[in-house]
């Protein structure tokens, strides 16, 4: 049976012989071909994405049930989820299974697939919870798979193993142990090789100095190589500690003595079984032997004491990347259509012309014929690439990672990032940078590349502006009066920057109570599905001023690509410079086909202004106005405007909450705060 010592909890994955709520049981032997294999560890059973696996778990078959020991990876998810269960926040597992075979009411055999943490509900009873099937052509039909199903035990995770120790571990113990754990599987015998390695550390010192310090003279015969002055022979099997003079010392010899004196007269630390015996208490107290050696270090003048521990280890085998959150880059290619074809062309027809109308009919009057006008645009494909190159000597010496693997996930995450902006915003580049990703204007209905919905053409990506000095509500509020122009797919996504975001969910009526106290009731106020925010949005400019949102499903625009213009990478080994070569490149296009499904919300240019902060004396109550050029303040309670200079001096627990908004013509920095309440204490 393997250890599963290590494990950072356990619990049991099935429990046999239970009734569940359905009235079924798992017979003891349904999954006991399972002993000691290992599955993926999941949250909530999100088996699709990758993302979702926090490490694995080893099964332990048992007479009432299934055990599970989980061990979580190295992913920011998985040491997430090792808080959490930690913490207990998290209590909760269950499995998926499927081959399932029911012999009446009682599963006497399945395979399991995964082992999930889940969130408990609020009735924790046991429960078999088959798989539901629907299906594409008719949401209404249902199939239920008798032989696949997520089961729940109804127990709590029974151990969490205490991982929070940050001190060092023996390099060969198992992983996640901590010293206590360590020191408490030594026998007899290994506590006295400890004793060895701690005694000879003690003693480098001073051996050093008796080396450089003791010199023979010329006259003087020197003992012979391995023999004790006083002719004494150290018995056969016991350790010695051989200094330079030949002087040979049992260490567990004199165990009630600090120090050991040598032939010549150099006197050296001594860790007796009385030392490590203290040492090895005070670790299990504090939890360290660090800490422990330390304190026996400090009461013998020891030097260097970071000489006993191990080097530094690196947590993650792979660097981490410094780059920008690309949280919002699938989400934006997933969302988008495919086309196996590049050229992309979309017709559309104006039927929203009086001519268009459908006509009422007078007998015997002569029968019109509708008119309505076609719109056409083709849009053709372009190449985007990243290039990189190694050396071979590079990659043959660095073995502490597959650095091309490493390098080959770097070139797919900034690719997809590329494509992403390009469809979003454009690449950002100049006309004129041989390095842009081409990007039709708006005015061309036929052009190569991706066109960006943020600059695209209006019958496809309808533009409002909004006036310089308005925030917060009246953003808002500028988005709801243009969404009756939204002619795209559904309930669109809204994307932003971090900093718009929070200063529309910082909104606050005139008591000073946000309006919109989380994300998901912001979405709602804008009648939106979802709210990304998106880094490369920041300082975007387009033709009307700052870009700061765009309403868009991204249903509605379609990435396009031949069969030969897919994602791929090609790799080459040049001979003449030793290196290996990397190329990742994709040819497609990209563009919004359908009429005003997307809306582009910028600020109209302005003067950019910063509010200075009024100052307070709290012990008159006297509040004062600082001019600030292009600033009103007014009183947020009652919405007048204070003038500039010191205003009525504050009653004793009054409140002044004043409120900066700009003039005509200028705006604040996003993100700055521009409301205060000053308050004058009580006598």
């Amino acid at each position: 049976m393997g250890d599963n010592s290590s494990a950072d909890f356990s619990g049991y994955a099935t429990k046999a012989n239970v009734k569940c709520s359905d009235g079924k049981t798992i017979s003891p032997l349904a999954f006991a071909h399972m002993d000691q294999m290992q599955l993926p560890l999941v949250y909530q059973h999100g088996h699709s994405d990758i993302g979702n696996v926090l490490g694995h778990a080893v099964l332990e078959a048992r007479k009432d049930g299934v055990y599970a020991y989980g061990f979580f990876n190295g992913t920011k998810q998985g040491q997430d989820a090792r808080e959490y269960v930690q913490h207990k926040d998290i209590k909760a597992m269950s499995i998926y299974a499927n081959k399932l075979v029911m012999k009446g009411q009682t599963v006497v055999h399945g395979e399991i697939r995964e082992v999930s943490l889940v969130l408990a509900g609020a009735n924790p009873e046991a429960i078999i919870d088959y798989v539901q099937l629907k299906h594409s052509d008719d949401p209404g039909d249902v199939t239920v798979l008798d032989d696949e199903a997520v089961i729940h035990t109804g127990l709590e995770i029974e151990i969490v193993l205490d991982k929070k120790s940050e001190e060092p571990v023996i390099e060969h113990a198992a992983a996640g142990a901590t010293v206590q754990d360590v020191l408490d599987t030594f026998d007899d015998d290994q506590r006295e090789v400890l004793a060895i390695v701690v005694g000879q550390a003690l003693a480098a010192k001073d051996a050093a100095i008796a080396q450089t310090a003791v010199e023979p003279k010329p006259d003087e015969k020197k003992p012979e190589e391995g023999v004790n002055p006083d002719d004494k022979k150290p018995e056969e099997g016991v350790v010695v500690h051989q200094e330079g003079t030949g002087s040979v010392t049992n260490v567990f010899e004199q165990a009630d003595k600090n120090k050991i004196q040598h032939g010549d007269g150099v006197e050296r630390h001594l860790v007796s079984h009385s030392d490590l015996k203290t040492i090895f208490e005070d670790a299990k107290k504090n939890g360290s032997l660090r800490t422990a050696v330390e304190g026996y270090a400090l009461q013998h003048g020891i030097e260097n004491i970071e000489a006993l521990f191990p080097d530094p280890k690196t947590l993650n085998n792979t660097p981490d990347f410094n780059s920008r959150n690309m949280a919002w880059v699938q989400g934006v290619i997933d969302g988008t259509r495919k086309s196996p074809f590049a050229r992309i062309k979309s017709i559309t027809a104006d039927i929203t012309q009086d001519e268009a109308r459908a006509k009422g009919y007078i007998t015997g009057t002569y029968k019109k014929e509708e008119w309505y006008a076609l719109t056409s645009r083709s849009t053709t494909p372009t190449t985007i690439y990243k290039k990189q190159k190694l050396d071979r000597d590079d990659i043959v010496d660095i073995v502490d990672l597959d650095v091309v693997a490493w390098l080959k996930a770097e070139m797919r995450l900034m690719i997809d990032e590329e494509i992403a902006r390009a469809a979003l915003v454009g690449d950002g580049r100049e006309v004129d940078d041989e390095d842009k990703v081409k990007e039709p204007s708006a005015s061309n209905v036929e052009g190569a590349g991706i066109r960006s919905i943020a600059h695209d053409n209006e019958f496809y990506s309808h533009k409002v502006t909004i006036p310089t000095n308005v925030v917060g509500d009246a953003v808002i509020e500028a988005v709801l009066r243009a969404r009756p122009m939204y002619r795209g797919a559904g309930n669109p996504t809204a994307f932003m920057t971090e900093d718009v975001l929070t200063d529309l969910i910082l909104v606050k009526d005139k008591m000073g109570r946000r309006l919109y106290p989380t994300q998901s009731e912001l979405a709602t106020a804008l009648r939106v599905s979802n709210i990304v925010t998106v880094p490369v949005m920041e300082n975007q400019q387009t033709d009307e001023g700052e870009l700061l949102m765009i309403l868009v499903n991204m249903s509605d625009y379609t990435f396009g690509a031949d069969k030969g213009g897919a994602l791929a990478m090609f790799d080459d080994f040049d001979i003449d410079y030793n290196q290996y070569k990397y190329l990742m490149e994709t040819r497609l296009s990209g563009t919004l086909t359908k009429f005003k499904s997307a809306l582009v919300f910028s600020r109209a240019n302005g003067t950019e202004v910063t509010p200075a902060v009024p100052t307070f004396v709290s012990s008159t109550g006297v509040v004062t106005i600082v001019a600030t050029t292009g600033v009103t303040y007014k009183n947020q309670e009652t919405n007048a405007t204070l003038s500039t200079g010191a205003q009525t001096a504050l009653a004793a627990g009054a409140t002044l909450s004043v409120v900066a908004v700009p003039n005509t013509g200028y705006y604040f920095p996003h993100n700055h705060d521009a409301d205060w309440d000053f308050t004058r204490p009580l006598a």
